[in-house]
Order: structure tokens, then C-alpha cells, then sequence
């Protein structure tokens, strides 16, 4: 069993996370983060299939990561395109997240 510092959660951020689908991801991103013990653990939000990102997405993961910062957890980005990576530091977000990449 692993010790409550490395509970994790996962979801699949959708292909486009944009005005259409903001609202679900964060509905379950804030079910995984309650269901997580505060003060420990993360989400790993998986950008693998996710090929475009708009204001609207990026403003879902801004409060999707102030309502795990709230809870003393962290988010992580897994696989983000190239330009997902340049928008989140054309608007200084990326110090927000562990970025984690396959390549």
C-alpha cells in the first residue's frame, strides 16, 4: 500500500479543452482532488491526445490548479503538445504545474 504522500489520480483531458469541455473536466478534475486526502497527493491531467488548447482551457487548468494549491496538492501535465507548453509560458502559467513529458 502506498503511503498517503504519493496517493495519485488520473484523468484524460479531452482533444480539444476549450469553452465546449471546460466545464467537465474541471467537474471531475475537483471529484478527484476531494477524493484525495488534503495536504497530499496530485493529478495528473494526461495532454497526450489533446491537440488544441483555448483560452477557455487554459482557464479551466488555472482553476483546476487553484483548487488543488486550496487543498495543498499539486497537478501535474503529462505529455502537453509543443504549443500547449509555449502558451503556458507566453502567459506564465507553466510554474504552476509539473510538466512531465515522454520524450
Amino acid at each position: 500500500m502506498k503511503p498517503p504522500q504519493d496517493v495519485e489520480r488520473g484523468l484524460a483531458a479531452p482533444e480539444i479543452l476549450g469553452l465546449d469541455t471546460r466545464v467537465e473536466i474541471r467537474r471531475v478534475a475537483a471529484q478527484l482532488l476531494e477524493g484525495m486526502p488534503e495536504g497530499t497527493g496530485r493529478l495528473v491531467i494526461d495532454l497526450t491526445n489533446t491537440r488544441e488548447v483555448d483560452s477557455a482551457g487554459l482557464g479551466a487548468l488555472m482553476l483546476i490548479q487553484r483548487m488543488a494549491a486550496e487543498r495543498r496538492q499539486v497537478v501535474a501535465l503529462r505529455n502537453p503538445s509543443e504549443e500547449v507548453r509555449f502558451l503556458l509560458a507566453l502567459t506564465k502559467l507553466q510554474d504552476l504545474f509539473i510538466i512531465e513529458c515522454d520524450d
